[in-house]
């Protein structure tokens, strides 16, 4: 830290000085007093001056006023170190004052606003692909609340066989499984689940799709089996009562009998009666292979506002025309208006003269 001039004896001094401050600081037994920077700078200062005093020396410059400011930072650091510690230590005190429930709420909140923050700063890849697993993990969990508890494990020996079922006698307490658009599976306890067509719901009403009546885990009473094949693991179940089903086979048997689709002509007149009524009209049976529909707008007693329910009555005979055959898709079309341009009854105007017609 002391500058001298060039002379090569104040060098080799130094140099020597140099040296004898290295074996000190390796050798001596009192090194661990040179511990800290300014006991090697206190020390080392000492020694220059005592070779300094010399008259061929010559001091051209000294860091005792630097020493002195280092002094001065380090206990200005000290003394901020203690304004910390002391702010530390008032502010653990406020803390450890608090009440459980408010550290807790308040390191929760903390907690949230450093996930929020963290979302904030979240790349668009890695939310992306965190949304996705979110969206999976939701997917599954609805798909697993999903599924319906059966009265019986599918593999268990108390299962049905479906050869020892006898159709249409027995009735069954079932549980809804599944919907599809065009009926229910049932489990009613045999070893495979049952079809209950649309259709075999209900007639009061009509069910365009079974959600309207039905929903996965209902129990439905009184189900029977209406066809089984035991070869194909197949089975139609109805909900319908007895006299209906009965009804409905006896027109089946008489399929033989029926007017075929060809056999019909548009404007021919037939009678018929209302089986089903449905949100847009009524199928009538007419006594041919398929039903006929007729749209309730094509009703004799329909006015705008009105409903096809309010005119139209299953069990009610009415008298019909055909509109269309569709021999292709198996359809007949009817009105219950009487067309326009059929002929209407002959009159006849005769005049009486003495008693005899002319």
């Amino acid at each position: 830290k002391y500058t001298s001039t060039y002379d090569p004896a104040i060098q080799s001094k130094m140099k020597s000085i140099a040296t004898l401050i290295t074996l000190l600081s390796l050798l001596a037994p009192q090194a661990s007093a040179f511990s800290t920077t300014a006991h090697r700078a206190a020390f080392s200062r000492a020694l220059l001056q005592q070779y300094a005093s010399s008259e061929d020396v010559v001091v051209l410059y000294s860091d005792d006023d630097d020493d002195a400011n280092d002094n001065d930072d380090a206990n200005e650091e000290s003394d901020s170190n203690t304004k910390t510690t002391e702010v530390s230590f008032a502010k653990n005190k406020r803390w450890s004052s608090l009440s459980p429930a408010v550290k807790a709420r308040i390191v929760s909140e903390g907690q949230q606003r450093a996930i929020q923050n963290k979302k904030k700063r979240e790349p668009a890849g890695d939310k992306k692909r965190r949304m996705m697993m979110h969206y999976k993990k939701a997917m599954v969990e609805s798909k697993r609340q999903s599924r319906i508890m059966r009265p019986l494990p599918t593999n268990s020996p108390n299962r049905t066989q479906l050869v020892d079922i006898v159709t249409g006698e027995q009735t069954y307490n079932g549980t809804i499984i599944s919907l599809t658009n065009f009926g229910a599976y049932v489990d009613i306890g045999t070893e495979c689940d049952g079809l209950l067509h649309v259709s075999q719901i209900t007639r009061d009403e009509f069910v365009e799709h079974p959600r309207q009546v039905l929903k996965p885990g209902d129990i439905v009473e009184d189900v029977r089996v209406l066809r089984v094949a035991p070869e194909l693991k197949k089975m139609q179940l109805t909900m319908l009562p007895r006299h209906v089903t009965e009804e409905e086979d006896e027109d089946e048997e008489e399929f033989e009998e029926r007017i075929a689709l060809k056999d019909l002509a548009t404007d021919d007149e037939l009678w018929g009666e209302i089986k089903r009524v449905t949100h847009f009209g009524s199928y009538v049976e007419l006594g041919a292979v398929v039903q006929g529909w007729l749209h309730f707008m094509d009703h004799p007693e329909f006015v705008h506002g009105t409903k096809p329910r309010d005119i139209m009555k299953v069990g009610d005979r009415i008298r019909c025309w055909v509109s269309n055959v569709d021999s292709d898709m198996g359809r007949i079309k009817l009105t219950a208006n009487r067309p326009k341009d059929l002929p209407g009854p002959r009159r006849e105007i005769r005049k009486v003269v003495d008693d005899e017609y002319y």
